[in-house]
């Protein structure tokens, strides 16, 4: 794990999901600052992770340390790079955690600045079980590289993966999750009222989408052949909507979030 000081523009989700991952592994950053315009987001961070040192409105102070994470919204991106060009060292390394910006236009949102990567964070990484795609600008060496993918690596896979991609993975890793998660709450429910333990529907409901997924990516076995293995199938009802959403609703949301 890297030993160089740790800031975060933003203290909101994203951030909260890195430390509490780091925390699990037991390998919290010793030196890391934070900002963000709400203090009492900052507040609450500060009193889960007490070794931290928050500075409410002014990103300036976590824009100068080695390592400077972009942990905002791509609708304050902009605004957030802006702010901190003057105040970044040399030798830093930035890493934006958002869609939409690239490399190219970061590197003069930050005035020049170009020693950037880019990584698509996903929730899972609270967990150490995350899956988070990294696209490193040119002017990053090998030993840069390092940098970044050992703090990473303690959340789960960082895969490198070319630049132009990371918006694909936006929609398959980041937001993936959520198009799952109320499903599998409502298995659990059901499950709990047919007579297991929140143990049991727990652990079965891991045991089934690992081995689900499993089953669909080995090789040897095509679509079809896959969603015949089990002859009772989803009610078309809820089939059909579903796969209209996918099939029409995620190719207009990807657009929103090109570059």
């Amino acid at each position: 794990m890297s030993n160089k000081t740790i800031g975060f523009i933003g203290g909101g989700r994203i951030t909260r999901i890195f430390l509490e991952g780091w925390k699990r592994a037991n390998v919290l950053p010793a030196n890391i600052v934070v900002s963000d315009c709400n203090a009492e987001t900052l507040g609450k961070l500060k009193a889960k992770f007490p070794g931290i040192e928050t500075v409410p409105g002014n990103s300036a102070a976590a824009a100068s340390q080695d390592i400077v994470f972009l942990a905002v919204h791509p609708l304050v991106l902009a605004n957030a790079a802006s702010g901190i060009k003057g105040s970044l060292k040399p030798g830093a390394l930035v890493v934006s955690l958002a869609p939409k910006f690239t490399i190219s236009k970061l590197t003069g949102l930050l005035g020049g600045f170009a020693r950037l990567a880019r990584v698509i964070p996903n929730a899972p990484s609270v967990v150490n079980f995350g899956f988070n795609p990294v696209a490193f600008g040119a002017a990053l060496t090998a030993v840069d590289q390092a940098e970044v993918t050992g703090l990473l690596a303690p959340l789960g896979d960082c895969p490198e993966v070319a630049e132009g991609k990371l918006e694909a993975y936006a929609l398959l890793t980041a937001r993936g999750p959520t198009y799952f998660w109320f499903q599998f709450y409502e298995l659990c429910r059901f499950a709990e009222t047919s007579g297991l333990t929140i143990e049991e529907a727990q652990h079965g409901l891991e045991a089934m989408v690992a081995g689900a997924l499993k089953t669909m990516t080995a090789a040897g076995r095509g679509r079809e052949e896959v969603m015949d293995l089990i002859p009772v199938k989803a009610p078309a009802e809820m089939e059909a909507p579903v796969t209209e959403f996918f099939r029409k609703q995620l190719p207009s949301i990807l657009e929103q979030i090109k570059p």
